[in-house]
């Protein structure tokens, strides 16, 4: 079995002592690993790094032999994030989250587009934080865990919904939320309505798509989220009051 694809570099891992086998997030066939012969060495180390994009070709027995890549490097994207704190910590957080959450071999080419469009964004920190929110909303529509923000659970009004239910994932009205708003997540209006957000706004909608993406899909294999994933928003909070401090 042979395939051809792009792709972005989630992860790679040692094997042996000069191969690695190499987490893709591939176009057309999802989440993909494979044996990259030489991949701690020299050559293939560099290309093997967080989010570089690739061409790649895959080769196996089967559908379920682990089989191998051979890549070549269509955009550095990490030597290209290095020199920013903020969006190398970006880039790092959607690789985990990819990793973590999305299926083997199960193709989500929507997920994989947004991906990249929020990539082609970490120089723009007013923008990019609440671009990783909108893809990891779509991300759970995709995994089959979406999010209801057109309308509230209680009331079934569309008006003033500022906040979402940790258990039925659906909005809720403020009226509506008011004696439990402590136990409500926020609902930044970007995420349901576009249009810009504040970083404060994004960071809200971090915690909101954060906090589904741990609950519904990586608790199925016991997993929490991702510490690279944790690390974005801790910088990102920090570099919010550092701009409230000097303001």
């Amino acid at each position: 079995m042979n395939l051809t694809d792009t792709g972005i570099i989630l992860d790679a891992r040692p094997h042996g002592e000069t191969h690695a086998i190499a987490n893709i997030f591939t176009e057309r066939h999802g989440r993909w690993a494979g044996l990259v012969h030489g991949g701690q060495g020299r050559r293939m180390g560099p290309v093997l790094q967080p989010g570089n994009e690739v061409k790649l070709d895959w080769k196996g027995r089967g559908e379920d032999s682990l089989g191998h890549f051979t890549l070549e490097m269509i955009r550095a994207r990490a030597a290209e994030a290095m020199a920013d704190r903020l969006a190398l910590a970006g880039l790092s957080a959607a690789c985990a989250v990819a990793g973590a959450a999305l299926p083997e071999r199960e193709s989500h080419a929507p997920s994989f587009a947004a991906m990249k469009i929020l990539f082609d964004n970490l120089d723009e920190l007013d923008v990019w934080p609440a671009l990783m929110a909108r893809w990891e909303l779509g991300l759970l529509a995709e995994l089959g865990f979406g999010l209801t923000l057109d309308r509230c659970a209680a009331t079934g009004v569309a008006d003033n919904l500022i906040y979402v239910s940790p258990r039925s994932a659906c909005a809720v009205s403020a009226e509506a939320g008011e004696p439990y708003k402590e136990k409500l997540l926020p609902l930044p209006a970007f995420l349901k309505a576009g249009g810009d957000a504040s970083l404060d706004e994004a960071l809200d909608g971090l915690k909101l798509t954060g906090y589904f993406i741990e609950t519904r899909i990586l608790h199925l294999s016991d997993k929490q989220l991702p510490e690279a994933r944790l690390r974005v928003v801790e910088l990102l909070q920090a570099k919010r009051a550092t701009e409230g401090s000097s303001s």
